[in-house]
């Protein structure tokens, strides 16, 4: 992938401060290019060497004209581009506890730029901080449609 300088994060509450971000847009990362090694390192990774995305010559005559990644690929972006976006400085531990809801309406050609735009869903107190819901949406530059829409579920322990 294309490496970019990570910038500031959009959005940096406390703990305390989640629940009252409901409903709220957190902002977008910076955009990244996927590229066709990344997505073969990514087969490689998870065995997945499905030609549609590893045999650029056989994805040509496919239905995409071209090899697109993995959809797992993209959603495996978050906590990377995640990081650009929200960071809760004051928590002492952060716990990835799953996902909701993930589909892949459109798929991500090599070459294409994505970016990852969140929305707290929910936050709900628990013992020791408090569980939000994310709602991300990864962008592909130039398409109507997102790579992948997702809600993640995210611990903010203090």
């Amino acid at each position: 992938m294309t490496d970019h300088t990570r910038q500031a994060p959009a959005s940096t509450p406390k703990v305390s401060e989640l629940p009252g971000l409901v409903g709220k847009d957190l902002g977008s990362s910076e955009w990244v290019t996927i590229e066709q090694r990344d997505i073969d390192l990514f087969a490689d990774a998870t065995r997945d060497h499905q030609w549609i995305h590893v045999d650029p010559i056989a994805a040509k005559d496919g239905p995409f004209g071209t090899t697109i990644a993995h959809g797992f690929f993209t959603l495996s972006l978050c906590p990377w581009l995640l990081a650009e976006v929200l960071q809760v400085p004051d928590a002492t531990s952060v716990v990835n506890y799953g996902l909701n809801k993930v589909r892949f309406p459109a798929p991500v050609p090599s070459g294409s730029r994505v970016r990852l735009s969140i929305r707290l869903n929910a936050a709900e107190a628990m013992d020791g901080g408090v569980q939000v819901a994310l709602g991300m949406t990864f962008d592909i530059d130039g398409s109507e449609r997102p790579a992948c829409v997702a809600e993640m579920v995210i611990r903010y322990l203090s």
